[in-house]
């Protein structure tokens, strides 16, 4: 993950420990859907750096509709932020709207809010339009002298969003899944150094990696981690990222070809 800029983290620090009072005090009053609306614009303002009269929208209109809040860099919608009073718990089925939304305007990302849980959803354009949850904040927990908490807050942050931080944060829950390092497992190079292994251990037994895939997949690994729309989907990501691979190798193989051929011109022109 990308390092917190000094100013960044000061900023986040001194955020942490002005709003932890603020939303206590808020909770204890249990203020309504409006008022907490504030508090969260303030936060994204002071606490997330963005700058509140040109880069925070209230009210934005979709369809006909509104969600509370969005924050917007350069002309571009970053995140739809759907808003409950600081009282209420975040239920499943609020987000649902705030997705509907993020899909009509072909916004990545949703944030479902009480001021003092921040729940952030990736949106998959799939269909049925679905999500899926990157980052859970709870500010009551939030210590400002924990790293992973500031590295947290800092995906969420104006910068952070400049330089893609949550879609790596999401990329490396992603890849450290069950489902990805399942289906991992099962590639032929994994297989390959597993059947590597086993020779070094027991020579004299032949095995290949068909019947090591056929144990692994039977008796080794649990049956949600192979079946199912998630490994479905990591397993997609696994193949799309073996063929970029190889297509980085063929190409700098082509470059080191190219390379060779015209020293070995200029050799002969000597």
């Amino acid at each position: 993950m990308k390092p917190i800029p000094i100013r960044v983290r000061e900023r986040l620090v001194s955020g942490i420990k002005k709003f932890s009072k603020i939303l206590e005090d808020a909770r204890a009053r249990d203020i309504n859907e409006s008022d907490t609306v504030v508090i969260v614009t303030d936060m994204l303002s002071d606490l997330f750096g963005y700058e509140k009269y040109s880069e925070i929208t209230s009210e934005f209109s979709v369809r006909g509709t509104y969600c509370d809040l969005a924050t917007r860099i350069n002309g571009k919608l970053q995140y739809l932020i759907e808003v409950k009073s600081i009282g209420n718990e975040l239920k499943e089925n609020f987000v649902k709207q705030a997705v509907d939304y993020a899909a009509n305007e072909g916004v990545d990302w949703v944030i479902l809010t009480n001021g003092l849980k921040w729940i952030v959803y990736k949106v998959t354009f799939s269909k049925p339009i679905d999500k899926e949850k990157v980052i859970d904040i709870d500010f009551s927990q939030m210590d400002y002298k924990n790293e992973d908490h500031l590295d947290t807050l800092f995906c969420l942050s104006k910068e952070g969003c400049g330089k893609s931080v949550l879609e790596e944060f999401h990329i490396q829950q992603q890849v450290l899944s069950k489902y990805f390092i399942g289906n991992v497992i099962l590639t032929e190079p994994i297989l390959t150094v597993i059947k590597k292994v086993l020779k070094k251990l027991a020579p004299d037994v032949k095995t290949d990696t068909v019947q090591i895939s056929k144990v692994i997949i039977q008796e080794v690994l649990k049956r949600e981690i192979l079946e199912g729309e998630k490994s479905e989907e990591a397993l997609k990501k696994i193949n799309r990222l073996m063929k970029k691979q190889k297509r980085i190798k063929e190409k700098e193989q082509q470059q080191s070809n190219e390379k060779a051929e015209i020293l070995k011109k200029d050799i002969i022109k000597v």
